[in-house]
């Protein structure tokens, strides 16, 4: 069984083949090729979370299987560890042969980063930026890793909880070996947020979701991707923010399970209902106005993820 530590797990999820086993990985679930249940949180202890998260291919899709089995604690960053630990276990669907063990929070941050640029793609005005990331951890890097490759941005802001967290991110950021590896890419401290708000077609927002972080306003032709909140009692918008968006624009949901997770959306009282998947999304031309693509996660990329590691 081929066992992948954090750094082995990055390198088998290249940007360019990740997008691309999310989009087979779409179509075989169109074909009703792929099981994919919607993930089971279990409280395991007093602020911390076990996340179950299976999905599997049928034999003639590729008779794959994963699961990713994590703990989220959010509390970790004060005893110096990861809010996200854990691994994806891939196997064979039709005998159970352990195939691979990767590692979780990388297959967790790169599979988001890449479904963020996967939507980008096909809904942002601008995909090329510029970038304003709100946030200053793990998934705001991988983030930045896989627009700058895949949409080519090459002008970044960054606002994080205070100025100091700015610069230590803009530090650790430009000194990536990833990140450089493109040219003429220029990363600042967004010490004025309504001036990057301005300047940044494009918006990620990527905190611990304890509260707004973003309350606009945004550009007309914004794309703005909210990440950072993946159950219903998280939130980095401002209410009013979303309900300008869903009137102005577009809202677009990663998966349909995003419906009853997205405590962004929930917060504002809309009508989850008739809100696109992203798959759904990818179907008809790029809607007008702004666009927010609101993502919780679901196994459906852990799946993609493992397929792409599996073919590295």
């Amino acid at each position: 069984m081929l066992m992948l530590d954090a750094a082995q797990t990055a390198r088998a999820l290249p940007w360019g083949p990740l997008v691309t086993a999310l989009q087979r990985t779409l179509a075989d679930h169109a074909a009703g090729q792929v099981q994919a249940p919607e993930r089971w949180v279990l409280p395991v202890a007093p602020g911390t979370s076990w996340f179950l998260m299976p999905a599997w291919l049928a034999p003639e899709a590729g008779d794959l299987a994963s699961i990713k089995l994590i703990t989220y604690a959010a509390a970790n960053a004060a005893r110096g560890l990861p809010a996200i630990l854990g691994d994806v276990l891939v196997m064979r669907a039709s005998t159970g042969e352990r195939l691979a063990l990767l590692d979780g929070p990388t297959v967790t941050a790169r599979r988001t980063a890449a479904v963020t640029l996967l939507a980008a793609l096909h809904l942002a005005a601008q995909p090329q930026g510029p970038l304003l990331l709100i946030g200053t951890g793990v998934q705001a890097l991988s983030h930045l890793q896989a627009l700058a490759a895949g949409c080519g941005v090459r002008e970044v802001w960054v606002r994080g909880r205070n100025p100091q967290r700015s610069r230590d991110f803009v530090q650790a950021a430009l000194a990536d070996d990833e990140l450089q590896q493109h040219h003429g890419l220029t990363i600042r401290p967004a010490d004025d947020l309504a001036d990057a708000l301005a300047r940044c077609p494009l918006v990620v927002t990527v905190t611990p979701a304890q509260a707004p972080c973003l309350d606009g306003p945004v550009r007309p032709d914004a794309f703005i991707a909210a990440i950072g909140a993946f159950t219903p009692t998280m939130i980095e918008l401002a209410p009013a923010l979303t309900r300008q968006l869903a009137a102005r624009g577009a809202v677009v949901i990663d998966s349909a399970a995003a419906r009853h997770e997205a405590g962004d959306l929930l917060a504002a009282g809309l009508a989850l209902d008739a809100l696109p998947t992203l798959a759904e999304a990818l179907q008809r031309p790029r809607p007008g106005g702004s666009v927010l693509f609101k993502s919780c996660g679901a196994a459906l990329w852990d799946l993609a993820a493992a397929r792409c590691a599996v073919a590295a």
